[in-house]
């Protein structure tokens, strides 16, 4: 068992994390589980797939990071892959946007920049080889009104990509980002007929993305590209980037 490749996804109880937690366990990972809130669903999907574990953290409190990275050394004793999917979204106007909700957005920041730490330090860098994946968003690089918080965490991930891929130049340790344009996830789901319209008018293929279709693209980083570094791919039907 300890010799079965490991993989962490934060924020996989539904959606995009979950996607990719359904495609890493296909890839023969021992998937973990990351959830806070949603708990429930996050032990239920681990359920559903071979040999994977729920795990519960608030990735803004280092103090559960600590025992989050200290459950995954027990449960398998090494980290493969690091998905950092976990995301905060705090809805509202700039002049009127309150400064805890820029700082929920901010702390869950600062909390993927640690695990990422740990990660490396405990796992990544002894083992000689690793893959971490950031999903970020086109929000990073097009903006989106009512989300300045969000969209500049998200611009931040790719940063914290580029700024990695050169400081593990020589390694076996590849970081990159993958950027979801317009995804069909509850988020989307809830978005008036009318905005979802004017989003669609956007976007050259002419529909949403779904979970899977970025699943896909982190299956293929965590497992088959041995020249991607330091890239942010788009997943977003042209909205961006092309």
């Amino acid at each position: 068992m300890a010799d079965r490749p490991i993989a962490l996804v934060t924020g996989a109880a539904r959606g995009i994390g979950a996607a990719c937690a359904r495609a890493l366990a296909a890839e023969g990972f021992r998937v973990g589980v990351h959830c806070n809130t949603n708990i429930v669903a996050g032990e239920k999907l681990a359920l559903e797939l071979p040999d994977a574990f729920a795990l519960r953290a608030d990735l803004a409190d280092p103090a559960q990071i600590d025992a989050l990275v200290e459950t995954i050394g027990e449960r398998g004793g090494r980290l493969d892959v690091l998905v950092n999917n976990a995301g905060v979204v705090r809805n509202a106007p700039t002049p009127v946007m309150k400064l805890e909700d820029y700082d929920a957005v901010a702390a869950l920041e600062r909390g993927t920049w640690y695990l990422t730490k740990l990660a490396l330090r405990k796992f990544m860098l002894k083992q000689k080889r690793g893959r971490i994946i950031n999903i970020s968003s086109v929000v990073g690089h097009i903006g989106n009104r009512g989300q300045s918080p969000y969209t500049m965490a998200k611009a931040a991930l790719d940063a914290l990509t580029k700024s990695l891929a050169l400081e593990l130049a020589g390694r076996d340790i590849l970081v990159n980002s993958v950027a979801p344009g317009f995804i069909e996830t509850d988020m989307t789901a809830a978005l008036p007929e009318e905005a979802r319209r004017r989003i669609l008018e956007r976007v050259p293929l002419g529909r949403m993305g779904s979970p899977d279709e970025v699943a896909e693209v982190v299956a293929f980083l965590a497992t088959r590209a041995s020249y991607v570094h330091g890239t942010v791919i788009h997943v977003n039907g042209g909205l961006y980037g092309g």
